[in-house]
């Protein structure tokens, strides 16, 4: 268990804990391997909990009202979801899939909530990491909410880019670029503000767009959009 602490002291909800109650989480994690497609947990269905990429990408998916199935966000190594149901106890409100072979930490809220239960201190601890990340995201959130359209869709292929980018020729190329309803989701907007945007960042010189390909040509310029 003890790669499994080390591990867990990169992530930043566990990062500032110490050596004891790092170990006594990492007694908790299951470690399990997924492959491409596989669901590892289901929206409304499965039981609360963290899960920890370990290896590999995972995609948070939900069903549109038509039937379709919508991209939210992805996880790569290092990233985690589920520090909500870890407080309020509810169930997925995404299914979270493994986007290619993955292997991932998952932390059962019930086995948390009954360390926490022996060790009180543990739990005060962790809670007060779990809130700084909560008010993290929601400022985030809070902040991209006040863009305008055009500086969202910036944050998103920044996103993109930085996740995902290759460089080339002193430019940025995001070899796959997912298609736009799912950069809707992503940017909080509409599937043709999405068009209109990238067409406007294109007749601007800022983007090149070929197939699903998109080049950022100047990324120090074009991430200004985004603040």
């Amino acid at each position: 268990m003890r790669e499994n602490a080390e591990f867990l002291k990169k992530i930043p909800i566990f990062s500032n804990l110490c050596n004891n109650i790092i170990s006594a989480i990492a007694d908790l994690a299951g470690r399990k391997n997924y492959n491409k497609d596989s669901v590892i947990l289901f929206q409304n269905q499965s039981d609360s909990a963290l899960v920890i990429v370990l290896a590999g990408k995972l995609k948070l998916t939900k069903m549109s009202s038509e039937g379709n199935e919508v991209t939210l966000d992805h996880l790569k190594e290092s990233d985690f979801w589920g520090e909500t149901s870890i407080l309020d106890g509810k169930p997925p409100a995404v299914n979270i899939v493994a986007e290619e072979n993955s292997e991932v930490f998952i932390i059962q809220r019930a086995d948390l909530m009954n360390l926490f239960n022996t060790k009180p201190e543990y739990s005060i601890a962790v809670l007060n990491e779990l809130t700084k990340q909560l008010r993290a995201s929601s400022l985030k959130i809070k902040s991209l909410s006040l863009k305008a359209s055009e500086g969202k869709v910036a944050s998103v292929l920044i996103q993109l880019a930085d996740e995902h980018g290759i460089v080339k020729e002193g430019a940025i190329e995001i070899e796959k670029l997912p298609i736009q309803q799912e950069l809707a989701n992503m940017a909080g907007t509409s599937r043709e503000t999405i068009s209109r945007t990238i067409q406007s960042f294109s007749k601007k010189g800022l983007i090149e767009i070929e197939g699903q390909k998109l080049k950022i040509k100047n990324y120090d310029k074009f991430k200004e959009l985004s603040h």
